[in-house]
């Protein structure tokens, strides 16, 4: 199985690339991660539905083929660390690719909200998207630390 994130935006700060880049190295060979940027649309005098259409359309050319989609949504589950462990484990059973898809500044489109087999919500506050993918990154690896039971992951 494969963890891909799928993150709509630009370049980000090189700060953000390298912390990223750390705990993708410290991934399992088993369950490599991967980060892939989704071009924004031009914003110009296009509509918000438009926008969205055009981002969904490239993110649907770079999902994985038959992949489990997890969405990043202010309305999705609000998982403790353990909680995403056991998602990620159950993830694991199903033995389909994973990707994970935080929107652009638009959000996501709802079509593919709907079409999502899992909503995970990262926080309750506003978080810039480069952090919100270094966040992804270090949760996942954190999930995978907790089910090996290496001690990067103290509880209580």
């Amino acid at each position: 199985m494969k963890l891909s994130v799928l993150a709509v935006g630009h370049r980000q700060p090189a700060w953000v690339d390298a912390a990223c880049a750390e705990y993708l190295r410290r991934m399992p060979r088993e369950l490599p991660l991967t980060v892939a940027e989704i071009k924004p649309e031009p914003r110009g005098a296009k509509k918000r539905e438009q926008l969205l259409a055009a981002e969904k359309q490239r993110i649907r050319e770079a999902l994985p083929a038959h992949c489990r989609i997890v969405v990043l949504d202010e309305k999705g589950d609000d998982l403790t660390t353990l909680e995403l462990a056991r998602r990620l484990e159950n993830w694991m059973r199903d033995g389909r690719d994973v990707a994970l898809l935080i929107g652009g500044a638009d959000g996501l489109d709802e079509e593919l909200k709907r079409q999502a087999d899992d909503r995970l919500r990262l926080s309750s506050l506003t978080l810039p998207h480069g952090l919100a993918r270094l966040l992804l990154c270090e949760q996942l690896y954190r999930a995978v630390s907790v089910l090996k039971n290496h001690p990067y992951h103290r509880e209580g």
